[in-house]
């Protein structure tokens, strides 16, 4: 059996193949970066997708991975992202802000959309192919801005979901 090369496995990915809708956070409590980390992974947590004890050292990894060099993109995006031992399998979370949130992005400005990826540690592979497929949607201005505008998790879902069917770039 032939094994796809990187890019067909790339287009195959869809975001909502590791996007966790029940760490869908429409409307983060969090008003700071920490928080906003700590909030997604309890998202994460509460969706039966990681342990409780794993939690904490999860949020430090990550936050250790944000002082090296903000994942704030710019355009009122962050990816904060990690590959950790503790994971199994790909997943995401995503938050959105409303007031929008301090991550010293790029482009200093607020942030208003949090896509919060975890990757098991043998597979960087995956890993990259994950965050390619979050980049190809959040380079879009539209999907941006419709994403910024959903104050649900159905609207949320219902506009990755038509993000991928459009392959996402």
């Amino acid at each position: 059996m032939r094994r796809p090369d990187r890019r067909e496995v790339s287009i195959a990915m869809k975001f909502s193949d590791f996007l966790v809708q029940k760490a869908i956070v429409p409307n983060l409590e969090a008003t700071d970066r920490n928080g906003v980390i700590r909030e997604l992974i309890a998202a994460l947590v509460a969706a039966g997708e990681l342990k409780a004890e794993n939690a904490d050292s999860l949020a430090r990894a990550i936050i250790q991975r944000e002082n090296q060099g903000s994942t704030g993109f710019g355009k009122g995006v962050a990816v904060p992202h990690v590959k950790h031992d503790s994971i199994q399998r790909i997943m995401a979370a995503l938050g959105r802000s409303a007031a929008g949130v301090d991550f010293a992005a790029l482009d200093r400005a607020p942030v208003y959309t949090v896509v919060l990826l975890l990757s098991p540690a043998e597979n960087p592979d995956g890993h990259l192919q994950a965050m390619e497929k979050i980049f190809r949607h959040l380079q879009r201005d539209n999907f941006r801005r419709f994403l910024r505008q959903s104050e649900t998790v159905e609207q949320i879902v219902d506009l990755i979901n038509e993000a991928d069917a459009m392959g996402g770039g």
